[in-house]
């Protein structure tokens, strides 16, 4: 992944001339305090503070989601770096060709890859369920409304890094096309970051429907999402190929089609979000 510093933005097709020159730290202290990590927190400590609130819609005590959510932040970070590690080997090899570890911690720098990061997640949430027998679906349809939230913030640490953003096009085709790296490009990180937050506002409308059951939420954001970051990916210069796809994409398609097959097999057998209130109220 490709990062600049110190270079002026600008949106000339929606700001005219007006230009902002940006640097990836916000406090240069020590090794520097980086925008791209305090947005990742700021989208964190939101994401937390939605879930508390409501928590209680869901069934899952307060002590679970805390238990849940600080195993699941840290394992978020590490399965995100893991994933772009692992996918970008060669950018973490020193001169002689060695390993780098300082360059594989060093996530300040940018690479942090969100499938990872959800990979994590759901590893953790099955975890915890099965040991504290909380029900997986309910955990799950209030973690990824955190998680779209904090993707929609997070994303902006790309844009104070430079980084992630698509090829070339002309702001005549394209008016809110941004001038970066010397030429006019889309804003893919400005397009996922919408796309996350319209996604946050549909599920809360879908979250509303008593037909639904439980972590059919959970399987509507990673088809939700899945589809967005699919075509957004297409847009991209820095991604790692998969024949004529990209890696990302394959994800993609094998989200969906999982997520898909997932609400089929459980369509008959899962009770409706009603049906369980109902039981719930009848126990209390």
């Amino acid at each position: 992944m490709k990062i600049i510093t110190d270079s002026p933005i600008r949106f000339p097709g929606l700001f005219g001339d007006w230009a902002i020159t940006i640097s990836s730290k916000a406090i240069d202290i020590g090794n520097g305090i980086y925008w791209y990590g305090i947005l990742i927190a700021l989208g964190m400590l939101v994401a937390l503070w939605w879930c508390m609130r409501q928590r209680t819609k869901y069934g899952i005590r307060e002590d679970d989601l805390i238990d849940g959510l600080l195993w699941g932040i840290p394992s978020a970070i590490v399965g995100a770096r893991l994933y772009y590690v692992l996918f970008y080997l060669s950018e973490f090899k020193d001169h002689e060709g060695h390993f780098s570890w300082s360059k594989a911690i060093a996530i300040w720098d940018g690479g942090l890859a969100i499938y990872g990061g959800v990979i994590a997640v759901v590893i953790v949430a099955v975890i915890l369920c099965r040991s504290r027998h909380i029900k997986l679906g309910a955990m799950m349809d209030l973690v990824v409304m955190g998680l779209l939230i904090g993707q929609a913030i997070g994303r902006w640490g790309n844009f104070f890094n430079q980084e992630a953003y698509g090829y070339e096009v002309s702001p005549d085709v394209v008016p809110w096309a941004m001038y970066i790296d010397g030429a006019y490009r889309h804003p893919t990180f400005l397009y996922e970051s919408i796309w996350d937050i319209i996604g946050f506002f549909l599920l809360i409308l879908a979250s509303r429907s008593p037909k639904l059951k439980e972590g059919d939420i959970a399987l509507l954001y990673f088809v939700y999402y899945s589809v967005g970051r699919f075509i957004i990916e297409g847009f991209r210069t820095d991604s790692l190929m998969l024949g004529p796809l990209r890696m990302a994409q394959v994800v993609c398609i094998v989200a969906i089609v999982a997520s898909i097959v997932i609400a089929a097999l459980r369509r008959k057998k899962a009770p409706s979000r009603a049906e369980i209130l109902e039981i719930r109220q009848r126990k209390g």
